[in-house]
């Protein structure tokens, strides 16, 4: 690419065309200020209470299960969630797994530290290996000592000889490893991720995160040329994004955070979730989870799926291990990561660091806010990131999860800005060195 034209893209900056989705539009009768009562109740009197009032047998598991995720998801911890669960720690033994993991999920959410003990006695005798991983990703929290990240790995080895072929027991390993310590591994410049992919000539979102996801994230868009979209002010487009789960289990778990790195991402869509709501959503996909999807025409046979993978990175990113947490999470089985707006009650994360934000099953959600009269939006960060991305022509492209630092903080305007900046300045003062130098 010609210098002069880096130049032209970016001294004329990219404002906002004709909106693709008016907020106008959109109307939900979730949101409405009765609605939302008579859902709370709901949840907390028949899901929850009357369910874990019932003894716990084959006509109650999956009641039990919905219990689970109803109290995690809405962050519900009371006398009802504390007495069901403990009958199903009672029964633990002959409970099958999926009401096995509904609940460890939501005691990694609900209670942080409380279930350290029982938890280490269940892990001696777990031979299902994502449970066994859930419940190492416990203990881990709580205590992550070097003799207790010792005995977790010499459990996982008695019990799971072959531990190295299941894929969620090796990222386990991983993660036991080097987790904390990976926290701290200077990043490499993210400069060069915009760099390469003003190369690839493919749209592309990038949500910046923090490592520790309470804490919200900001979203911005390269378009297909290399220069990034900004509001009808003319200054960057950012958009409020949270990647946390509700149950903040590690990435490579089944609803557990967003994991870094590459999402392809597959035009967009309106789904009948109530909790999503009626804003479209961007569709993403995991690798291995479509692969004819995912790589399009730009998959090389003679590489294998990770050479392939980190082919889409510059090369001073691809030996930076938490980018891959994408490609290791679909290859354990993680599907439908999403980027979506949200319609629950805010209310129900009072407190909490990501405050008014909603938590999920591990996709992106960016913030909105309704009127409980009318069922209309007064803030849609999903809109903004719609229209960002549908600005230019195409609904495809790609979506990149990055943990900037572990800063307990939101990430800041001005930190994204300055990233941008100095990316603008290196493509106007030179570009030709600064694309040879992201390909050395």
């Amino acid at each position: 690419m010609q210098k002069s034209f880096f130049i032209i893209a970016f001294l004329l900056a990219y404002l906002l065309s004709t909106a693709q989705v008016d907020p106008n539009s959109i109307h939900t009768d979730f949101v409405l200020s009765q609605y939302r009562i008579n859902f709370d109740n709901y949840i907390r009197d028949q899901t929850i209470a009357q369910t874990f009032s019932l003894a716990i047998d084959s006509n109650t598991e999956y009641d039990y299960e919905s219990a689970c995720m109803a109290a995690s998801q809405f962050m519900i911890k009371n006398e009802d969630v504390k007495n069901g669960f403990k009958k199903i720690y009672t029964s633990y033994g002959s409970l099958p797994n999926s009401l096995k993991r509904a609940w460890v999920e939501a005691v990694y959410g609900l209670y942080p530290s409380e279930y350290l003990l029982l938890f280490k006695k269940l892990i001696a005798k777990e031979s299902q290996p994502k449970l066994f991983a859930m419940l190492a990703a416990y203990i881990y929290r709580v205590d992550h000592s070097p003799a207790s990240r010792q005995l977790l790995q010499q459990q996982m080895q008695q019990i799971f000889p072959a531990y190295i072929t299941s894929p969620v027991l090796r990222e386990l390993k991983k993660y036991l490893d080097s987790y904390n310590s990976i926290q701290q591994t200077q990043r490499p410049a993210v400069t060069d991720l915009f760099l390469y992919q003003a190369q690839l000539q493919q749209k592309i979102i990038y949500s910046f995160q923090r490592w520790n996801r309470d804490y919200p994230g900001l979203a911005i868009i390269q378009n297909a040329d290399g220069s990034f979209v900004k509001d009808t002010d003319g200054k960057l487009l950012v958009i409020e994004q949270l990647a946390r789960s509700a149950s903040g289990l590690p990435y490579f778990i089944t609803d557990g955070n967003t994991p870094q790195g590459i999402y392809s991402i597959q035009g967009t869509a309106v789904t009948h979730n109530n909790f999503i709501g009626p804003t479209p959503t961007i569709q993403m996909l995991l690798p291995f989870e479509n692969d004819y999807l995912y790589w399009g025409d730009v998959y090389d046979s003679s590489k294998d799926p990770m050479g392939n993978y980190l082919n889409l990175l510059p090369v001073s990113w691809r030996k930076y291990m938490p980018v891959t947490e994408a490609f290791y999470a679909g290859k354990i089985g993680r599907t439908e990561v999403i980027a979506h707006g949200t319609t629950l009650d805010p209310a129900y994360f009072t407190g909490q660091p990501y405050y008014p934000f909603s938590p999920t099953l591990g996709c992106l959600c960016a913030k909105e806010t309704w009127d409980g009269t009318t069922g209309k939006p007064l803030i849609s960060e999903q809109v903004n990131l719609l229209n960002g991305f549908l600005a230019t022509e195409g609904d495809t492209g790609y979506l990149m999860v990055i943990n900037l630092d572990n800063q307990q903080k939101a990430v800041q305007r001005e930190e994204v800005e300055k990233m941008v900046v100095e990316f603008e300045n290196a493509i106007i003062s030179n570009t030709s060195d600064s694309l040879k130098k992201v390909n050395q």
